[in-house]
């Protein structure tokens, strides 16, 4: 929940730090900016995604924005099953997994976020949890072409703390397996992303740990310079 009008210009900064990037740039701004921020980086590196939406196409759900509507503006990503809507709002895997067919029918391609809590992570739970979000959050017709997964342990969102390189390595190796065993051979190209507290000193050493395919940036994607030179990391 950040971004007013004026936050439009270190979108726009981005166009010209990243205009030589050769990875994928997907900037996910509030609901009220996607439609002013897709037009204005319209020919640019930069592709733009929403925070989240509803599994229903439309009707009674006040408040709520669905992905057809999402779309229709020009997103072309969305994120979903964030910790921080599965805690505040109470979104469970079947949830998730409604949200991520919506998305596929309305032909974005769904970011679905997996991780687990400081708490399961010190019960040694922590590859359980994540192989439980994975399999229940994933709809069937997922394909490297429609899916994205994100690891984000719930502890180390905006707390500054990072799990080790081993830890990383670990979970997104077990992912890369699941995504194989539900997929075929499709699962090994589907990008798995890290995210947590990353930030431009410590992107590079994230981005060589194996089955890294890029990051879910948070806090740090707020300025032009710093998310910049976390893309420039992955280059």
């Amino acid at each position: 929940m950040n971004g007013l009008i004026s936050s439009q210009a270190e979108i726009e900064a981005l166009k010209g730090l990243t205009g030589s990037a050769t990875c994928d740039i997907v900037v996910c701004p509030p609901f009220t900016l996607i439609d002013r921020v897709v037009a204005r980086v319209k020919d640019s590196k930069l592709v733009i995604g929403a925070q989240d939406c509803h599994a229903q196409q439309s009707g009674a759900h006040t408040g709520d924005v669905s992905a057809e509507m999402l779309a229709n503006i020009g997103a072309r990503y969305v994120i979903l099953g964030h910790s921080e809507r599965r805690v505040s709002h109470g979104e469970d895997d079947e949830i998730v997994l409604a949200k991520a067919v919506a998305a596929h029918q309305a032909g974005l391609i769904a970011i679905v976020c997996v991780g687990e809590t400081r708490h399961e992570r010190d019960e040694g739970r922590a590859i359980e949890v994540v192989g439980e979000q994975l399999r229940e959050s994933i709809p069937e017709a997922a394909t490297s072409a429609n899916l994205v997964v994100a690891y984000e342990p719930v502890w180390a969102i905006g707390t500054g703390l990072v799990p080790t390189n081993e830890q990383i390595e670990e979970v997104h190796a077990a992912i890369r397996q699941m995504l194989a065993d539900r997929l075929g051979n499709d699962g090994h190209s589907v990008k798995i992303l890290y995210g947590g507290s990353v930030k431009a000193s410590n992107a590079a050493s994230i981005f060589k740990i194996r089955n890294v395919d890029g990051a879910l940036v948070g806090g740090a994607s707020l300025k032009a310079s710093e998310f910049a030179a976390i893309i420039s990391a992955a280059v």
